[in-house]
């Protein structure tokens, strides 16, 4: 009985093949044809948020009764609606300042905590062994499919009268006034980012060379220090991509800050007051052309100062070198 051997071209070997694969990809990826695509796309992408950005410099009677269009044949430019947004008094303006404050306070800590607390478990996972590793990594990943609306009344209601099993008061209530409603905005933003953080950087650390974790052991270095001096340099890229993600996702968050910040002056996001600028009655809706570019100054600052990470950090984990 003779078994048929596959057959392979002669001057090609079975590793060849990817790498065949992958420059047929790239080629087809830098013909004339793809990049006439690529820049079809951008144009569609950015046409409309460069209509925003030139009606938010356009009078109030200008953006009402004409389109962005015109501003090429009759130009008029004003900067009336940034001062409104940023500094107007009157209840109809944006008065966007104290709340561009508020978003800075909510977003910076509910960005360096997932991340520092995502870090430490992610090594724990990859490379330090104990009983019932994977099922832990297992029951992180599952959480990713939670929806986060499913999560807020029992946050709220934790937040609100604390932990008690069989009558015994475990966690005290969080009595926080205003000013101090933050931290449960943090806290939520954390416990909602770290199964995706963790999945992340878990796949990203777990692939670090098996031969240099030993041989910092076998130097006398301690986890910690494996962790401070080699994992943390070696993951940045996974660490930018994760912050920039996460970034994004708070600072443009309404939801859990509308219901764990309470609303108020002292702690609503931006968000909160650019849902409101329109007026009860949507009658004062050309401030928000002014107002949408206010609120992406500062994400545009983050991924432009991380951005030489993103791509890497997205390959994170993808493939095994």
């Amino acid at each position: 009985m003779t078994t048929a051997t596959p057959t392979v071209a002669v001057g090609t070997t079975r590793t060849d093949a990817p790498k065949t694969v992958a420059g047929r990809v790239r080629k087809r990826l830098n013909s004339r044809t793809a990049t006439l695509v690529s820049i079809i796309i951008a144009l569609f992408w950015t046409v409309p948020t460069f209509g925003l950005f030139i009606s938010s410099f356009r009078p109030e009677d200008q953006i009402k009764t004409t389109g962005w269009w015109t501003f090429f044949t009759d130009p008029q430019f004003t900067l009336e609606n940034y001062q409104q947004v940023l500094f107007g008094r009157s209840s109809s303006s944006g008065q966007l300042a104290s709340y561009f404050i508020n978003s800075l306070a909510i977003t910076i800590p509910s960005v360096l905590f997932p991340i520092a607390f995502a870090a430490l478990a992610a090594y724990a996972l990859a490379w330090i062994n104990f009983r019932g590793r994977e099922w832990v990594y297992i029951a992180i990943f599952a959480l990713q499919i939670v929806p986060l609306q499913m999560a807020l009344v029992p946050l709220l209601k934790f937040f609100s009268t604390g932990v008690t099993v069989a009558g015994i008061q475990v966690l005290p209530a969080w009595d926080l006034v205003d000013e101090q409603k933050f931290a449960q905005v943090w806290f939520a933003h954390t416990c909602f980012a770290l199964p995706f953080a963790v999945f992340l950087l878990h796949n990203f650390i777990s692939q670090l060379p098996g031969d240099l974790m030993e041989a910092a052991r076998v130097d006398g270095a301690s986890h910690p220090k494996i962790f401070r001096t080699i994992v943390l340099p070696l993951i940045t890229p996974a660490l930018a991509a994760l912050g920039i993600f996460q970034f994004l996702w708070v600072w443009n968050d309404l939801l859990v800050a509308l219901i764990f910040a309470g609303g108020g002056d002292e702690t609503a996001p931006l968000t909160v007051r650019l849902a409101e600028m329109a007026g009860t009655r949507g009658n004062e809706w050309q401030r928000l052309t002014a107002g949408a570019f206010v609120s992406i100054v500062v994400p545009l600052i983050v991924f432009l100062s991380l951005q030489r990470y993103f791509v890497r950090g997205l390959l994170a984990g993808s493939v095994k070198g």
